[in-house]
């Protein structure tokens, strides 16, 4: 029996999901918004190629809004919450995936939702990897300091073309070439 490895945080398409935070018409202040949105509506596209499953939430949708049309998400369903985790409102979708291993964390505000969400998941024992050009705060104080938090607690800091690449694997895969474009969009 070989023994245990340490965790290496790779990410795998049929152990993996995507969730997207957040991304709400009241948050198009948040420094950067357009590009998180551009970056987390990419992993969205991919995610979808290699049939990742994504969630998506929206903090108080009365009055913050609905999500951004601009990120893409047709055909999700938003989950509503209050509290500032995604975990206690997407909780069932969690316990009916035994399978899971990691969590790919795109959204808004790095230093409340995403940093809640990130530590509710590792209690969970899974493996987080937030996805950093596809989250931010209203400063840049707040974003980086919950960036070395969640690093400090275990989550994996990435880019989204490197989870991307870690989720396709290979040049030879069949959908590279369709994700090849989307990663240059």
């Amino acid at each position: 029996m070989a023994a245990v490895g340490p965790n290496l945080g790779r990410v795998l398409p049929g152990s993996s999901i995507l969730f997207l935070c957040d991304m709400q018409e009241k948050f198009r202040h948040v420094a950067y918004f357009p590009q998180i949105v551009s970056v987390a509506a990419r992993m969205l596209k991919v995610a979808r190629l290699l049939e990742v499953p994504a969630v998506l939430t929206e903090q108080y949708p009365t009055g913050l809004g609905p999500t951004v049309p601009e990120l893409g998400a047709g055909g999700l369903r938003p989950v509503a919450k209050t509290c500032f985790s995604m975990v206690p409102a997407v909780q069932q979708e969690l316990d009916n995936r035994p399978q899971l291993r990691s969590v790919l964390l795109c959204g808004i505000e790095a230093h409340a939702c995403i940093l809640n969400t990130a530590l509710d998941l590792l209690d969970r024992g899974l493996q987080v990897h937030v996805v950093v050009d596809a989250c931010s705060s209203r400063n840049q104080v707040d974003r980086l300091v919950a960036l070395a938090r969640m690093r400090q607690s275990g989550a994996f800091l990435s880019t989204s073309e490197g989870l991307i690449l870690q989720l396709v694997g290979d040049a030879a895969h069949p959908r590279f070439k369709e994700i090849q474009k989307i990663i240059k969009e």
